[in-house]
């Protein structure tokens, strides 16, 4: 039997520690990137802020001078930088928005604080209030905690049962439980604590009731035709109440009215209030588009004065020991750092404006009017083709990012979108014709709404070509029901 051998050769591309560490930058947001730099100059002392604005001119060449070759030539010892060069940025972690950290010349930003009551302190405030004993407070403390942000309690009693013996080492019964429940149940707002839609909107009528509203027809329809309104059946609800059109109108509207979530009206749960920061602005100036980027972005950094003094001292030292080549080690592999985390920072710049300022080129009938229809389509390949960039690239700095306009402010990832083709084979976006399409719906007969079939028709009759599924399609993306469910009583 022969053995046979076989040379196979592989094409492997490694990114360096420095292109790493840009990928990492590229996905940061302008609201965290203040925090990273921060976390950076933590981690090495000799990263430091331009708190002047002015960058010391000779940071490069001072970076140089801390040479070990006369060392290396007395010794007959060669120092190899690869031995110590690595990456040793880490994972990039989730930071919270930061709104300081400015430099002194800069106008500072002042965030108020929101001091806010939050949904469960409200209702614990509520529990305070009342005599209850120490079990029952346990209890309802217990109930309290088990409401979810849109003031629903989705257990079961049962499940509230094993909850309290097992995780409490408390003993009740299911009528003890209900009882408690039945009390949370007439806090404020109120619904709070309905185990489902329909008993949460019940829980509104009563009160409503017991504050002398006539609203006994509309706790009917709830009880019994639930369904049917949710569906828009009017006609069964009409005849099953043996109600008018007036009257039916009438219980609609106190329907409406009502809040399906009586949670989310008050304060925050768990989480705290996000604040958009834009990454880029986009100005118009009498019809020429001026492109900026946000100075949070583009932050003045230098190597520490006190490590290049360092560098300094160990170079005009004449006795160089063992102890003092791992020292300059220790410094050259800070000053590395230092210098490739700079030039990631310059390099995301250079690579975030380029990168928009394709996309406003792309995109510049849109920045100049503010109408989606003018939108063009976009895919991630076209930008990448326009700036030279890789596609991976291009996605890093189109998500989490934001460009401030004159129309408002937008995710980057708003602009991308796929193609669809006209009677004239002309190539529009399909964020156009999804405008088109909400706007047909917008103006619309309510009594008669316009089904998928007649939308298609439509739209077809302006010139684009698309078919029904791909209409339902679009309105289901625009949070569109359906015409049966978009009929309205006049």
């Amino acid at each position: 039997m022969a053995l046979g051998q076989t040379i196979q050769q592989k094409l492997l591309q490694k990114l360096s520690p420095q292109q790493i560490q840009l990928m990492k930058l590229l996905q940061v947001p302008t609201s965290s990137l203040e925090e990273r730099i921060k976390e950076e100059i933590e981690e090495n002392p000799a990263l430091e802020l331009v708190e002047d604005r002015h960058k010391d001119e000779n940071t490069d060449d001072i970076y140089n001078e801390g040479d070990t070759q006369s060392e290396a030539q007395e010794n007959g010892d060669t120092m190899d930088m690869s031995d110590y060069l690595y990456d040793d940025d880490g994972e990039i972690a989730d930071y919270k928005t930061r709104d300081d950290n400015y430099g002194e010349d800069e106008e500072p930003h002042r965030v108020p604080l929101k001091t806010e009551t939050s949904f469960y302190d409200h209702l614990a405030a509520q529990l305070g209030m009342l005599t209850l004993t120490e079990k029952e407070k346990k209890l309802a403390e217990h109930i309290i905690g088990s409401i979810d942000e849109d003031g629903y309690l989705r257990r079961d009693t049962p499940a509230i049962v094993d909850d309290l013996a097992f995780r409490q080492n408390i003993e009740a019964s299911p009528m003890e439980v209900e009882t408690i429940i039945s009390m949370v149940q007439q806090f404020d707002p109120p619904g709070v604590s309905a185990r489902d839609l329909p008993e949460c909107l019940l829980l509104q009528l009563r009160r409503q009731k017991e504050e002398g509203k006539q609203v006994d027809t509309a706790i009917l329809a709830i009880k019994k035709y639930f369904e049917a309104f949710t569906k828009k059946h009017y006609d069964k609800i009409k005849k099953g109440l043996n109600l008018n059109d007036d009257e039916l109108k009438e219980v609609i509207q106190q329907i409406i009215k009502l809040n399906p979530k009586p949670g989310g009206n008050i304060g925050a749960t768990n989480k705290s209030e996000n604040y958009i920061i834009p990454d880029f602005y986009i100005l118009n100036a009498n019809g020429k588009l001026e492109l900026s980027l946000n100075s949070r972005n583009a932050p003045e950094l230098h190597i520490s004065e006190n490590y290049r003094d360092m560098m300094r001292e160990y170079d005009r030292a004449a006795k160089k020991d063992k102890r003092q080549k791992e020292a300059v080690l220790f410094i050259k592999q800070k000053l590395d750092a230092a210098r490739w985390f700079i030039d990631a920072i310059k390099q995301r710049q250079h690579t975030l404006l380029d990168t928009m300022s394709a996309i406003m080129n792309h995109q510049k009938a849109f920045f100049l009017t503010g109408d989606e229809t003018n939108l063009k389509p976009m895919i991630l390949k076209d930008i990448a083709e326009k700036t030279g960039l890789d596609i991976s690239t291009v996605s890093r700095v189109a998500n989490s990012k934001f460009v401030q306009t004159e129309f408002g402010t937008y995710r980057l990832k708003f602009f991308f979108n796929e193609a669809l083709s006209t009677d004239s084979g002309e190539e529009v976006s399909t964020r156009e014709v999804k405008k088109i399409l909400s706007d047909t719906v917008n103006s619309e007969n309510k009594n008669q709404p316009l089904s998928d079939e007649k939308l298609t028709e439509l739209l077809q009759e302006r010139g684009y070509n698309i078919a029904r599924r791909t209409v339902a399609k679009y309105r289901e993306q625009l949070n569109i029901p359906v015409a049966r469910l978009r009929k309205e009583l006049t």
